[in-house]
Order: C-alpha cells, then structure tokens, then sequence
C-alpha cells in the first residue's frame, strides 16, 4: 500500500501513514486534520538496463517494477533514443522490428516506418 504524508498546520510536523488508494486520503490527530503533502512519484533508476539490453533482459527487469503501461513505453522511448545516439542516427531493434513486421505482412510498410 502507499504511503501518503501529512503536515500538521500548527507545529509543521511531518508524518507518512500508509493507506490503500480507495481511502480517504485525510488525517487527524488529537482532533486536528492535517494536511496532506502531495508529491512527485518516484522512479526506480538503479537498475543495470542499458540501450543495449536484448528484450528478455527488458521484460525480466521491467517485469520487477512498479508502474504503468505509460511508464513501460516511456522507458522503452528513452532506449530507444539512445540506440539512436549511439548508431549513428538508427535504432536497430526499430528497424529490425519493423522488418519483421513487413515481411508477415507480405512487404507492407509499418506506418510508422513511413514517417521515420
């Protein structure tokens, strides 16, 4: 469960209380409400995936982690803007992924390879 944390209004103190996410995000003590901090979700960084990561060492990594769909593709976004960098201007599991593509497709283009 998160955890969520709230400010007492007249002493500042800070304290984290860990309720489910269908909870009512307030809480009181000694008959006053405190105030709830919001704050920036945090990202895991220290993992060992780099640009060059094949897809099994993606899925078992990512597969650990916490977050969403949205976070999953921003991720596989910033390796592939790396691969990028590094080859020159190319993401080589881009284009083989869009070969691939076209060749159960009877040599259709991806159109998203049209745009690139």
């Amino acid at each position: 469960m998160p955890i969520y944390l709230y400010q007492n209004p007249k002493t500042g103190k800070v304290k984290e209380i860990i309720q489910s996410v269908h909870d009512t995000h307030e809480y009181s003590e000694d008959g006053i409400k405190w105030d709830r901090i919001f704050t920036a979700p945090e990202l895991n960084t220290h993992d060992k995936l780099n640009a060059e990561s094949t897809a099994r060492q993606f899925s078992e990594l990512t597969g650990k982690q916490k977050g969403t769909m949205g976070d999953l593709w921003d991720r596989s976004k910033e390796l592939s803007d790396k691969r990028k960098k590094l080859y020159s201007g190319g993401d080589p599991v881009k284009k083989k992924y869009y070969e691939d593509w076209s060749k159960k497709r009877k040599g259709k283009v991806h159109p998203k390879a049209r745009s690139e």
